[in-house]
């Protein structure tokens, strides 16, 4: 098959590297939500080969992921999980998990299922980063962030970029603290959080 191609993931890849460089330096298993194309897992499990890196999407995506995968034919990418965020979840326990515009696309519901899971399948001191934009205290961030959203308004009302204290407040009530908040690329946000346990 073609392999899925998103534009996006080949210019925002390397800005994010560099944060999952840093931030999962002692990590082992990553839990990717949302891994889209595929893109991101064949890009970062081959510069970051300590990783065991679980590509995760819905089942529909999964074709496409596996092609990248299967080309990249890398020793640390299994074979990607079905995973819908408001169905079953993988079992394992994860020490980091990623995820890349993915919480504009949910609906709210959705977004809120995401993260009571993660306590589920992550370790005590897992870190957790979400790529993406974000609105700040109900505003956006930049004209361009505001088009977007009513562009994703427009394709679907439970679309829209999400308010960072409102994201906040669902990884603090997880036992997610925020440690850091990196501006990235095209007014775009890599919000970092490290699990400290409920």
């Amino acid at each position: 098959m073609n392999k899925p191609h998103s534009p996006a993931c080949e210019r925002n890849r390397d800005p994010i590297l560099a944060v999952l460089r840093e931030y999962f330096a002692d990590a082992r298993r990553v839990l990717e939500i949302g891994s889209g194309t595929g893109q991101h897992a064949a890009h970062f499990a081959s510069h970051l080969p300590q990783l065991i890196w679980q590509a995760s999407d819905r089942e529909e995506n999964l074709q496409g992921i596996r092609a990248w995968l299967d080309e990249a034919a890398l020793p640390n990418t299994p074979p990607p999980l079905t995973l819908d965020v408001t169905g079953a979840w993988p079992d394992g326990s994860f020490d980091a998990v990623f995820s890349a515009n993915t919480l504009h696309i949910m609906a709210w519901p959705e977004v809120e299922q995401l993260f009571a899971h993660l306590p589920h399948v992550t370790d005590i001191g897992a870190t957790l980063i979400i790529y993406g934009p974000f609105n700040h205290n109900g505003h956006p961030s930049s004209r361009s962030n505001a088009a977007f959203d009513q562009s994703l308004q427009a394709r679907g009302s439970h679309m829209g970029i999400r308010d960072a204290k409102a994201v906040d407040a669902l990884a603090r009530g997880v036992g997610f603290d925020l440690i850091d908040d990196i501006a990235m690329p095209t007014n775009n946000r890599c919000r970092v959080w490290r699990c400290k346990g409920e």
